[in-house]
């Protein structure tokens, strides 16, 4: 007799990310420095691991000792020894809760009955800047590149599910923030010098899948109570305006916004693209924007090149919104004399002779 289903659901979607992991590492592998050091493999004795090869791959899970995560976390134990792969956690105490690092101590415990090694908590300082949740995301993320760069990790896995896909595209409706937005989470994003960090096996499974097999497996798991808390956005809308949508529009809601992130991913990938090629047409020799030839691009595009310009004078990704870019358009589309858009991060963008100019201060 086989697992529960729900088991191995979650056992299959994680085996599926390991096996990519196993393929990037083997790819990375295939290419040393001096091709014509390494030994060839007939001529290797069996067992006998070249002195280029590399070692098997670590993956860390990010557990906070939620059902989604733990969930993964007993996944990744089970799957990684079948394929050669080291397994290890990463617990993040973020200190906005009291006995928040009696909790983080609960959680490697937990992972190291599992069998997973590495194992470790790390204790952040979360700061203000662009709200609470942005705040303590952007902390835990930090936390999880150190801790990755630290043990050689070739990637972490996160516990995001449907339903989290599902948030986060409303969210980015609410915002206004174009079809970037509306794309969600990738089931792969990078770090600091790694395009490829983290991997979101559960991005196809409902929450309720890993709640179901932490329970059949006797995981205890914790439900954190900033995940009921009024008082945060994603709260709100996870229990109050996704079941509205479902009341009013019917089941299913969670799969078609799920779908339309992959949607809207594909087509912002293929925008992405256009605008960088694009990019380089657009300046002149002294490498400033022209007006006239921005005006003649399609506006999905001319906005990606005006976003990416001011990221790269120093304007914040996180604090640079869809109305900024707005502002920032109308120097080219509707100008009429106005004066200097100033953008977060001290950033100034103004029309001079017929150029853009996007600078700091």
């Amino acid at each position: 007799m086989g697992p529960h289903p729900a088991v191995a659901a979650i056992r299959l979607a994680v085996r599926r990310v390991l096996h990519d992991i196993l393929n990037d590492h083997h790819a990375a592998a295939d290419r040393p420095a001096s091709a014509d050091r390494r030994v060839p493999a007939d001529r290797r004795v069996s067992g006998e691991r070249s002195p280029h090869e590399r070692p098997s791959p670590l993956v860390l899970v990010a557990c906070s000792g939620g059902a989604d995560s733990m969930g993964l976390a007993s996944a990744l134990a089970f799957e990684a020894p079948k394929l050669g792969i080291r397994a290890g956690g990463v617990t993040v105490d973020h200190g906005l809760q009291p006995g928040s690092d009696l909790r983080a101590e609960e959680v490697v415990l937990r992972l190291r009955e599992l069998g997973l090694d590495p194992v470790e908590s790390t204790a952040v300082t979360v700061g203000r800047e662009g709200g609470p949740e942005a705040a303590a995301r952007d902390a835990r993320y930090a936390a999880l590149d150190a801790a990755a760069e630290r043990h050689g990790a070739a990637a972490v896995l996160l516990g995001h599910t449907r339903d989290d896909q599902a948030e986060t595209v409303l969210l980015g409706l609410a915002r206004g923030s174009g079809t970037r937005s509306l794309s969600g989470m990738a089931a792969v994003s990078g770090g600091p010098g790694a395009a490829r960090r983290y991997r979101r096996p559960f991005l196809e499974l409902d929450r309720q899948i890993a709640r179901k097999a932490c329970m059949v497996q006797s995981l205890p798991v914790w439900d954190d109570p900033h995940n009921t808390d009024p008082a945060y956005t994603r709260s709100r809308l996870r229990h109050e305006g996704l079941p509205a949508l479902e009341k009013a529009l019917g089941k299913g809601v969670v799969e078609a916004l799920a779908r339309t992130a992959q949607l809207s991913r594909d087509d912002a990938d293929a925008l992405d693209a256009w605008a960088r090629q694009a990019e380089a047409s657009v300046r002149d020799a002294a490498g400033l924007l022209e007006c006239a030839k921005l005006y003649a691009l399609p506006p999905a595009v001319r906005r990606r090149i005006l976003r990416q310009a001011a990221i790269e004078a120093g304007a914040p990704a996180g604090s640079l919104f869809a109305r900024h870019i707005e502002e920032v358009d109308r120097l080219i589309t509707g100008w009429r004399g106005q004066g200097a858009i100033n953008l977060p991060g001290k950033v100034v963008a103004q029309r001079q002779g017929g150029r853009l100019v996007i600078r700091q201060g």
